[in-house]
C-alpha cells in the first residue's frame, strides 16, 4: 500500500495565512463540526464519501481532516486507491490552533 502524504496543522495554517485556498474536506460527524470547522473546508461525513465521489476531481489534491487524523487517514487510503490525490492532516482538529467557523 502506498504511503499517504500528510500535512501538519501548522503547515496548513501557514498556507491559509498566505492566502492559499487548498481543497479541504472535514469528514467528522455533524455534532463534531458544529463545534467548529476550518474556514473554507467542505463537510462530507466519512460514511458519505463513497456516494460523493463525483465531488472529487482527480487533478486536484484534497486535504482530509477529522478529530485526531484516524478517520481522515482511512478516507485517504480509500480515495488514494481510487486514484485521487490526498493528504491527511496529522493531529486533526485536536491540534488545530487556527481559526474555526
Amino acid at each position: 500500500m502506498e504511503e499517504i502524504k500528510t500535512i501538519t496543522t501548522e503547515e496548513l495554517k501557514k498556507k491559509l495565512e498566505a492566502g492559499e485556498k487548498p481543497e479541504m474536506v472535514d469528514v467528522r460527524e455533524d455534532h463534531e463540526v458544529a463545534m467548529g470547522m476550518i474556514p473554507g473546508a467542505m463537510h462530507i461525513k466519512m460514511g458519505d464519501i463513497p456516494v460523493h465521489l463525483d465531488y472529487f476531481d482527480k487533478d486536484k489534491e484534497y486535504i482530509f481532516i477529522c478529530r485526531s487524523s484516524g478517520r481522515s487517514g482511512n478516507v485517504c487510503h480509500y480515495l488514494q486507491e481510487q486514484g485521487y490525490k490526498v493528504r491527511n492532516m496529522v493531529g486533526g482538529m485536536l491540534e488545530w490552533t487556527g481559526e474555526t467557523e
